[in-house]
C-alpha cells in the first residue's frame, strides 16, 4: 500500500502547494470493510473546514483520472493535527528540539515501553530522545507532544 501513497504524493503535492498549502502526509488504509485515504495538509495559519473542502475539491479530480486505487475509497482531507505523527525524515527534521513520545513495540532492555522526552537527533536507523538512542525498528509510534498551558 505505500507505493499507492507514494504515487498519490506525487501527484498531489504540487497542486496542493500551488493552492498555499503544504502536503503532510499521505496514508491509505484498510479499515473494516472500507478504504480510506487520507491526506494531511498544513499551513502556517493553521487548517480549518473550509481550506480541507478546497484541497479536496481541487486534488478529486486528478485522483479520479490517475486511477491508483482501483477499489471504492473514501476521501479525507485533514490537518495532521497539533500532537503529529512522525514517520518521514522530514518530519524529524522539523522535529528536533521538540518534545516527542516514542511508543516502542514491546519492552526495550530497560524495561521502558514509551519515551517521552526532546528529540536530540536522528539517522537512518535510530533517534535520540533525551540523549538515549533508540532504535527505529523497535517504535511502532513516534509522535509530537503539545504541553497544555504553555
Amino acid at each position: 500500500m505505500a507505493n499507492i501513497e507514494e504515487k498519490v504524493e506525487e501527484l498531489i503535492k504540487d497542486k496542493i502547494e500551488n493552492i498555499g498549502y503544504s502536503l503532510y502526509d499521505v496514508e491509505y488504509a484498510k479499515e473494516g470493510p472500507n478504504y480510506y485515504l487520507r491526506i494531511f495538509i498544513d499551513s502556517e495559519k493553521g487548517i480549518d473546514l473550509d481550506d480541507c473542502e478546497k484541497v479536496s475539491n481541487e486534488i478529486n479530480d486528478k485522483l479520479d483520472e490517475a486511477d491508483y486505487i482501483k477499489e471504492q475509497y473514501y476521501l479525507e482531507v485533514s490537518s495532521p493535527g497539533i500532537e503529529r505523527i512522525l514517520k518521514k525524515d522530514k518530519h524529524l527534521k522539523q522535529s528536533i528540539g521538540k518534545l516527542v513520545e516514542a511508543k516502542l513495540f514491546k519492552k526495550d532492555e530497560n524495561g521502558n515501553k514509551s519515551y517521552t522526552g526532546i528529540l536530540n537527533d536522528f539517522d537512518e536507523n535510530t533517534i535520540t530522545i533525551d540523549k538515549i538512542k533508540i532504535e527505529k525498528k523497535n517504535i511502532a509510534q513516534l509522535k509530537t507532544v503539545y504541553e497544555w498551558g504553555n
